[in-house]
């Protein structure tokens, strides 16, 4: 057992999928396999019960998360210990406000764990080194590095009579009362889509959508990213197939600080290579 084992199992914990936690460590899913799989021999237990959408924890893998988190936090005090300050750069990502958090998290680790490097969060549309948007968002001065692709879905209340439907059409949901989100860079197509009136609520975060949902306030257009994990909300497909693809966004006429353009560097390499595993399929 040594520590990267426990960062990869660490990683498969919080991310409930192979190939997620082997994208979020940067490396490949066969490694992170092989670990898991390593772990589990010496612990003379089974972690991790794999299913269609990817992987469920058991209880020795519960008993097992808060010491190995133990273990990784001492480790990462520990190389930080004797280490002299350093001049750190400060690099400031604005941050659109609909993404999908755990993976936003996992995409901003290579930053954090850097000891030269002191992050700043502010939102997209405020002065920044680069920005994390879709691609919809765009500036006519900016290059785009696409990071992942989703599709919007609907969350609705789960006693909705709507969640007896696999898919809804566009005429399911005219006369639904539906949650503006005003902070969503397709409000615009979902207003002609739905063909709304006065909206049910006006939710000024993606927190606030989900929890007007559950509480049966009406339903709302997502990405599918916010909604996914939620236990309190239904999800289900809409008819109209549109799409965001997510990426970082960084002005073509400004020199790159070294830190943006390693980063940069590694978010085209990590796309290549997800690319030709595409291919190969």
């Amino acid at each position: 057992m040594d520590i990267r084992e426990l960062r990869y199992f660490a990683a498969v914990y919080r991310a409930r999928n192979l190939t997620a936690a082997a994208r979020a460590c940067f490396v490949s899913q066969p490694s992170i396999s092989t670990a898991i799989t390593n772990l589990e021999a010496e612990l003379g237990t089974t972690l991790f019960i794999r299913h269609k959408k990817g992987v469920a924890p058991t209880a020795s893998a519960e008993q097992f998360h808060a010491l190995a988190r133990r273990i990784i936090d001492e480790a990462d005090a520990a190389r930080g210990m004797f280490r002299k300050p350093s001049t750190k750069t400060t690099l400031t990502l604005g941050l659109m406000r609909t993404l999908d958090v755990p993976r936003t998290i996992a995409l901003l680790k290579p930053l954090t764990a850097r000891a030269d490097i002191a992050l700043r969060l502010v939102g997209s549309d405020e002065r920044a080194d680069a920005r994390i948007i879709s691609k919809s968002m765009l500036r006519t001065d900016e290059h785009f590095v696409a990071l992942w692709s989703e599709r919007y879905v609907a969350a609705l209340p789960p006693s909705h009579p709507l969640t007896l439907k696999d898919k809804l059409r566009a005429a399911d949901l005219a006369d639904v009362p539906l949650i503006d989100r005003c902070h969503c860079e397709r409000s615009e197509f979902f207003g002609r889509t739905a063909q709304r009136r006065q909206p049910a609520a006006i939710a000024q975060s993606e927190d606030w959508a989900m929890a007007l949902v559950a509480a049966g306030v009406g339903i709302a257009i997502v990405p599918e990213g916010v909604a996914k994990g939620n236990p309190d909300v239904t999800v289900r497909e809409i008819e109209a197939k549109v799409r965001r693809e997510v990426g970082l966004a960084y002005r073509a006429s400004a020199p790159l600080a070294d830190a943006l353009r390693d980063f940069v560097a590694q978010l085209q390499k990590q796309r290549r290579k997800s690319n030709g595993n595409e291919r190969r399929r």
